[in-house]
C-alpha cells in the first residue's frame, strides 16, 4: 500500500496488519534539527487524533498525532539515543511508531502522496 498523510503532518504506511507512522518529509523541514523524541508505551492505546508522541527541535516541540486509532506493537527505540534520525529520513528510518489499527480501513480515509503534495502546496 502507498503512503498515506494527515493534515498534521503525519504519515501511514501499512505493512501487513500493521500501521508504520511518522512525520513527513515536510514537517521534519519545518522543524529544522530535532534533538528530542517522546514515544508513547509499546501497549498505549490512542483514539484518533490523540496526542500520540512529541517531537521537539531547536526550534520548537510539536505533538505527533495519532492518525488512526489502534495499539503500539511497536516504537522506534533508536530514535531516544540518535533523535536527528527524523531528519535523516523522516519517510523511512525515522519512522515514529508501529500500530496494529482498531480499524485498518481508517488508513483508506487519509490523503495519498498527490492529495498531500497538494495540500502542502497550499500552506
Amino acid at each position: 500500500m502507498s503512503t498515506r498523510y494527515t493534515e498534521d503532518h503525519e504519515w501511514v504506511r501499512m505493512e501487513g496488519d500493521v500501521a508504520v507512522i511518522g512525520i513527513s518529509t515536510y514537517a521534519a523541514e519545518q522543524l529544522g534539527d530535532v534533538v528530542y523524541v517522546e514515544l508513547p508505551a509499546v501497549g498505549a492505546k490512542f483514539a484518533k487524533g490523540a496526542d500520540m508522541a512529541v517531537v521537539e527541535s531547536a526550534k520548537t516541540a510539536s505533538d505527533v498525532y495519532a492518525p488512526i486509532a489502534g495499539e503500539i506493537v511497536a516504537v522506534n527505540d533508536a530514535l531516544s539515543a540518535k533523535p536527528e534520525t527524523v531528519n535523516e529520513g523522516p519517510e523511512a528510518v525515522g519512522w515514529f511508531v508501529k500500530l496494529k489499527p482498531t480499524n485498518a480501513g481508517d488508513v483508506n480515509a487519509l490523503m495519498d502522496e498527490g492529495a498531500y503534495a497538494d495540500y502542502v502546496k497550499g500552506l
